[in-house]
């Protein structure tokens, strides 16, 4: 049994059974995982297209999402604007996103996917769907729903803890 797995099912010393382990701590599992896949991920979009992690973000969005503000990337994406901002240039650099003025606020701009940029979407995708596919291959697609919808009810409650 792997050691983090054997961690997970130890019982707590008597007396501390409400006492935080790291193993068994939910947030912390989440951010292993997170963390982990991320890392595989960024490998391969860092050898294959020379993108990091939050301009691939900024791509998918963009192209599921049409224009948008670096705000809207922000909110969409929850990257910090200082990540949106960076990850954009250099989309901007490699002529991947274009920026168009933005009639209602001189301040700022609507970016859009390039020609460019288009094409090296539809090049990534089939790549990160095989990754999710390889990822979750041994996953019950009942299961993969569960955790879809799971996840999503967690971000939500994030969300209100956060604003409450």
């Amino acid at each position: 049994m792997p050691e983090a797995q054997r961690a997970m099912t130890q019982r707590a010393p008597q007396g501390t059974q409400d006492s935080l382990r790291l193993d068994s701590y939910l947030p912390y599992r989440l951010s292993v995982a997170s963390n982990a896949v991320s890392r595989l991920i960024a490998r391969a979009y860092e050898d294959r297209f020379g993108l990091t992690i939050p301009q691939w973000r900024l791509i998918a969005v963009l192209a599921e999402d049409g224009p948008l503000t670096q705000q809207a990337m922000g909110a969409r994406t929850v990257m910090d604007k200082v990540t949106v901002s960076r990850a954009t240039q250099g989309l901007v650099k490699r002529k991947l996103v274009q920026r168009a003025p933005h009639d209602a606020d001189g301040r700022s701009h609507h970016v859009m996917l390039s020609k460019a940029g288009a094409r090296l979407y539809d090049e990534i995708s089939p790549v990160a769907l095989e990754y999710e596919a390889r990822l979750l291959q041994y996953f019950d697609p009942a299961a993969v729903e569960s955790l879809k919808h799971f996840l999503l009810h967690l971000e939500r409650a994030a969300a209100e803890l956060a604003t409450g």
